[in-house]
């Protein structure tokens, strides 16, 4: 089976289970969810991966693809289903907290990107001492990147230090993420969107690998798991 894109039906199914997030709907509903959505992620993760696989062999890319469940433990009084699907493409295993390339639909917007969710103190500590040790190279870095992305994360109530304009927004986080996001609609319903995301995390590559060289560097027993 290979990719044929993303219909419009996949964001109706998303908005409907917002509204219906029970079991009963879902299970009426389980073969449009496998048609529209399980079933294309599925087959978008694996040719992204293998295009990865084929333009950089040594990085050794694993692919780890989002279920619709929600971890029966942290319902926190949400239904028992995400409102959204995602992958991300990582290097080593997933259970660490090192970047990884990521894309995710949801019910009027899809998103891909470059993202280091779960990084602790630590990790971010690391982080901002490989920005200091060369600022203006992380300033080159930021940008080369295309235009329209943007900065996700939590930002600290009290900023950790003042790093410039270019600097202080990456530099004053809990945890961060670049990316772009954009409406349903256009390349997400296209034959070529493995290819677009692979464009797309070579082009993030450089600043893949400088946050991989600050994860090792903060905690490189992890980073070699």
């Amino acid at each position: 089976m290979e990719f044929q894109g993303f219909t419009p039906e996949a964001g109706a199914f998303l908005w409907e289970l917002r509204f219906n997030n029970e079991r009963p709907w879902f299970l009426a509903h389980k073969e449009e969810f496998e048609r529209v959505l399980n079933r294309p992620i599925r087959v978008l993760a694996a040719e992204t991966l293998a295009e990865m696989e084929k333009r950089f062999p040594d990085y050794g890319f694993e692919m780890h693809v989002s279920r619709i469940y929600r971890d029966a433990r942290r319902l926190f009084g949400r239904g028992p289903y995400k409102d959204h699907l995602w992958f991300n493409t990582h290097t080593g295993s997933r259970h660490t907290q090192g970047p990884s390339y990521w894309f995710e639909i949801g019910a009027v917007t899809y998103s891909y990107g470059l993202g280091w969710w779960d990084a602790d103190a630590e990790m971010m500590n690391a982080l901002r001492r490989a920005i200091d040790a060369n600022p203006a190279r992380f300033e080159r870095l930021v940008a080369g990147l295309d235009k329209g992305w943007q900065l996700w994360g939590t930002p600290y109530k009290r900023p950790k230090a003042e790093r410039g304009e270019i600097i202080n927004p990456w530099y004053n986080r809990r945890s961060l993420s670049v990316g772009w996001e954009y409406d349903l609609g256009g390349a997400l319903f296209d034959e070529r969107m493995p290819i677009l995301l692979a464009d797309c995390y070579e082009k993030l590559l450089p600043l893949h690998d400088f946050f991989w060289a600050a994860w090792q560097a903060g905690r490189p027993e992890k980073a070699k798991a």
